[in-house]
């Protein structure tokens, strides 16, 4: 096919901050995983899909299939959307008192 690019599973951007391999990176409403470690600014790639154990806010527990927001100022997922940009559900459950989670990312409706 003439206009195919990339199956787009993984993608390079530049850093929008130093980060490290398995860090969440937000670039606009882009979203995704470091796969390696970046200065600012250098590129960076980044997997947008897939299922991955993510920092998460305390205090709300996640059930299966929550949609799961990125809160790119305290650098974790949130079940809370305002101000936040939606990256995926819940791949599994987690307590309140969980500092990770399992996301699947990708588009959700």
């Amino acid at each position: 096919m003439k206009t195919f690019i990339q199956p787009g599973a993984a993608m390079t951007v530049p850093a929008p901050a130093a980060k490290t391999s398995g860090d969440g990176v937000l670039v606009g409403s882009l979203f995704g995983i470091a796969q390696h470690t970046a200065e600012s600014g250098a590129d960076l790639t980044i997997q947008t899909v897939g299922v991955f154990t993510i920092t998460k806010a305390t205090g709300s527990a996640w059930t299966v299939g929550a949609k799961i927001y990125w809160d790119d100022s305290n650098s974790r997922c949130t079940t809370a959307e305002s101000g936040n940009t939606l990256v995926g559900v819940a791949a599994a459950a987690a307590g309140s008192a969980d500092t990770v989670g399992a996301v699947r990312l990708g588009i959700v409706a």
